[in-house]
C-alpha cells in the first residue's frame, strides 16, 4: 500500500493534450454533416473523409475562423502561415491510413491560461501550441470483437497541447474545466463532453522530489469528464510511485481509463514522431492570414470567463459562487446584464440563487431565450430588498420561474398565487406582536430576554410568524418585540 508519507517523497508532473471538436456545420475537408449526435452509425460520412482514389480535400474556412477565436481565448498569437501534414498510422477507425494534421507549422502558437483553484488561487498553465487536424472514427469494443463508426472521421479539431506545468490532480481538473469554459464561451465548440466534443489525454510522470529530470510519462487517453481527469491523474500517481518504490521502471505507454473500476490499463507502447512518418500534405495549400483578418475575427469573440471574473470582483462574491455561475454561459451573460445596470445587493441575490440551485432545478434554455431574464430576476431581488418576500419565499419563486406552469409570469404574480407576500404593515404586525406577548406561554421567554438571553427572541418571532401564517416580515416583528420588551 502506498501511504501519503511515501507519496510525499515524489513530485507529479502533468501535461494535457485536449482535442476540441470545432462547431462547424460541415467537416474539415468535406461537405458531410459535422453533428453526429444521435445519428445512426456510419450515416454522416463522405468519400473525401475516407481518402478514396480521386477524392481531393477542400479546407473548411469556418474551421480556420474558429481556430483563430480559440487563439484569443488561449492568449496565444496566430501564425500568419500554417500548413497541413500527413501523420501515418494504420487502425480500423482511420480508413485513409493517415491523419491530416499540423505537425511542423501549427496555426496557434505559444500561450497560457490561468485556471482557478477551489482555494481562490490560480495555476498558470502554458500552452505549447494548438494545431488543426481531422478526427478519426470511433471503435466500440464488445468482448472479442469491435465495431467501427466513421461518423466522426473528418470532424475538424484543434488539439491544444499544454506544457508540463500541472503538479496535482486538482490542478489538472481545474485546467480542464477552465479550458472547457474558454472554448465554449468563445463559440469554438459545442462543448458536449458526453458526445466527445472535448477529450483529454493526460500525460503523468513521477520523479523523486528535487530530481533534475522528469520521470517517464504514461498517457491516459480519451477522458471526457473533469472528474475522470482528476481521478485518472490520482491513480497514475499512486501506480507509478508504487512501481518506483519496488525498484521497477515506468514504461512509456498509452493507457486507458476504466471509469467503473477507477483504474488505468495498458493499451499500447507509445510511438515517437518518427514512427508516424510525417510528411507535408501536397493536396492542401498553406493557410495564409493577414493581421487584419485575424483582428476582425477575434473582435467577434464575446466576453470570456477571465473578463467576467474581473468585472465581478467588486461584488466580493465567494470564488465558488462565481465558478458555479460560469458553468453556464447564458447565466453569466444574464448576470452581467444585471451587474451592469443595478446595485451590488440586487445583483448578489441573483448570483446566490443561481449558484445554489442544481442543474435539475433550472431550464437553462429559459435563460438563453430571455424568459428568465434580467427583468424578472431584478423584480424578484427588489421584492426581497423591499421586504415583500422572505429569503425562503424568494428562493421558492426563483425555482418556480423555471416551471412550465409559471414560465412567462412575473415574480409578484407568482408570489400572490403562492400566498408568499410578506406583511410589512407595521400596525398589522404590531397587533400580532401584542397578542403573542400577552400570551402566558411567552412569559418565560420575555423574562429570559430581560435577563440577557437574547437568543430567546427567536421563539417569539416564530410565534408571530405562526400567527401570521408566515406572512409577517420577521425583521419588523423582531424590531417591534424589542421595542415592547
Amino acid at each position: 500500500m502506498v501511504t501519503d508519507e511515501i507519496l510525499n517523497k515524489y513530485d507529479m508532473t502533468i501535461g494535457i493534450e485536449c482535442h476540441v471538436q470545432l462547431a462547424t456545420a460541415t467537416k474539415l475537408f468535406s461537405g458531410a454533416d459535422n453533428d453526429a449526435r444521435d445519428k445512426s452509425p456510419n450515416s454522416v460520412v463522405s468519400p473525401i473523409d475516407f481518402g478514396l482514389p480521386g477524392m481531393l480535400p477542400v479546407l473548411n474556412r469556418e474551421a480556420v475562423n474558429l481556430a483563430i477565436k480559440a487563439g484569443k481565448a488561449l492568449n496565444a498569437p496566430i501564425a500568419r502561415v500554417s500548413r497541413f501534414d500527413r501523420k501515418h498510422y494504420f487502425y480500423p477507425d482511420l480508413p485513409k491510413g493517415y491523419q491530416t494534421t499540423q505537425m511542423y507549422n501549427p496555426i496557434i502558437l505559444a500561450g497560457y491560461i490561468d485556471a482557478p483553484l477551489e482555494d481562490g488561487t490560480n495555476v498558470r498553465v502554458r500552452i505549447h501550441h494548438a494545431h488543426m487536424e481531422e478526427d478519426a472514427g470511433k471503435l466500440t469494443h464488445y468482448g472479442d470483437y469491435s465495431l467501427v463508426d466513421l461518423n466522426r472521421a473528418g470532424t475538424p479539431l484543434i488539439e491544444i497541447v499544454s506544457d508540463p506545468d500541472i503538479h496535482s490532480a486538482a490542478q489538472a481538473k481545474a485546467y480542464a474545466t477552465e479550458l472547457h469554459h474558454l472554448m465554449t464561451y468563445a463559440g469554438v465548440t459545442r462543448g458536449d463532453l458526453y458526445h466527445g466534443n472535448m477529450r483529454f489525454d493526460v500525460n503523468v510522470s513521477v520523479a523523486p522530489k528535487g530530481a533534475n529530470e522528469l520521470g517517464t510519462r504514461a498517457e491516459v487517453k480519451n477522458l471526457n469528464s473533469f472528474r475522470s481527469v482528476e481521478k485518472a491523474a490520482e491513480y497514475e500517481f499512486r501506480r507509478q510511485v508504487a512501481m518506483l518504490e519496488k525498484g521497477e521502471k515506468v514504461v512509456q505507454e498509452t493507457r486507458g481509463w476504466d471509469d467503473a473500476k477507477q483504474t488505468t490499463s495498458s493499451q499500447r507502447s507509445k510511438e515517437d514522431a518518427q514512427d508516424y512518418r510525417y510528411m507535408p500534405d501536397a493536396d492542401i495549400p498553406p493557410i495564409i492570414l493577414t493581421d487584419q483578418e485575424i483582428a476582425d475575427i477575434q473582435e467577434t469573440v464575446p466576453i470570456l470567463p477571465p473578463e467576467y471574473r474581473e468585472k465581478w470582483q467588486a461584488l466580493q462574491l465567494d470564488s465558488s459562487v462565481v465558478n458555479t455561475v460560469l458553468n453556464n454561459a447564458p447565466v453569466a451573460v444574464t448576470l452581467e446584464a444585471i451587474n451592469d445596470r443595478y446595485d451590488a445587493e440586487v445583483t448578489k441575490r441573483v448570483f446566490n440563487w443561481f449558484s445554489s440551485a442544481s442543474a435539475d432545478d433550472m431550464n437553462i434554455t429559459a435563460v438563453e431565450s430571455g424568459l428568465v431574464g434580467p427583468r424578472r430576476l431584478v423584480e424578484l431581488s427588489q421584492m426581497v430588498g423591499d421586504n415583500k418576500l422572505s429569503s425562503t419565499g424568494a428562493k421558492e419563486i426563483f425555482l418556480a420561474l423555471f416551471n412550465e406552469d409559471s414560465i412567462g409570469k412575473m415574480p409578484e404574480d407568482i408570489a400572490r398565487e403562492k400566498n408568499l407576500l410578506q406583511v410589512s404593515d407595521e400596525g398589522a404586525i404590531a397587533a400580532i406582536v401584542d397578542e403573542v406577548l400577552a400570551d402566558p406561554t411567552s412569559a418565560k421567554a420575555i423574562e429570559d430576554i430581560k435577563n440577557g438571553n437574547d437568543k430567546v427572541i427567536g421563539f417569539l418571532v416564530g410565534q408571530v410568524m405562526k400567527k401570521s401564517q408566515g406572512k409577517a416580515n420577521p425583521a419588523l416583528a423582531q424590531k417591534l418585540i424589542r421595542e415592547r420588551i
